[in-house]
């Protein structure tokens, strides 16, 4: 048994139009603006990767700053 006023109204259900076509993914599908992306992405997590070992090739022992910022390039090459 429902409550009084309880019911929902007609219009708080929103029902889609027959015939209305499905949302477009997010760019459209665009696999050009995918690999560019996914591109982009690895070459940032090569540069990041490349700041602590260029200063551990020089012998200066990693700081817990380089050793996060390795581990996070290493979690972002991975991805791709």
């Amino acid at each position: 048994m429902s409550r009084p006023g309880s019911e929902a109204s007609p219009s708080a259900v929103s029902v889609p139009a027959p015939g209305s076509a499905p949302p477009r993914p997010l760019f459209g599908g665009c696999w050009s603006c995918r690999l560019l992306s996914g591109a982009g992405l690895l070459m940032a997590a090569v540069w990041i990767y490349q700041g602590p070992r260029s200063t551990m090739k020089k012998g200066v022992p990693p700081s817990v700053g380089a050793i996060a910022q390795i581990t996070f390039a290493v979690g972002e090459g991975r991805e791709g």
